[in-house]
């Protein structure tokens, strides 16, 4: 069996009116589309942590840091 992924509860409830009870509304298309924008952001921003924290060599530790910054947003001033 794979990764599992847990989402909040709202977004789920949102899923299951859209596409189990095939309620449509234009409010919880948009709900479920950023929420859903939020946890790939979320994901990637783990695996991006994990792989800085995990890579075999100090050059691949240092590549990975850096691009977990770069997306986290973090100013290169405020970097050490």
């Amino acid at each position: 069996m794979g990764k599992q992924v847990q989402i909040p509860y709202e977004l789920f409830m949102d899923l299951v009116y859209l596409f189990v009870l095939e309620i449509p509304d234009e409010d919880t298309h948009e709900k479920i589309v950023d929420g859903l924008n939020k946890k790939i952001d979320k994901i990637i921003m783990h695996e991006l942590y994990e792989k800085y924290k995990t890579a075999p060599t100090e050059e691949e530790r240092e590549k990975a840091r850096q691009e977990y910054l770069d997306k986290r947003g973090v100013f290169e001033n405020f970097r050490w």
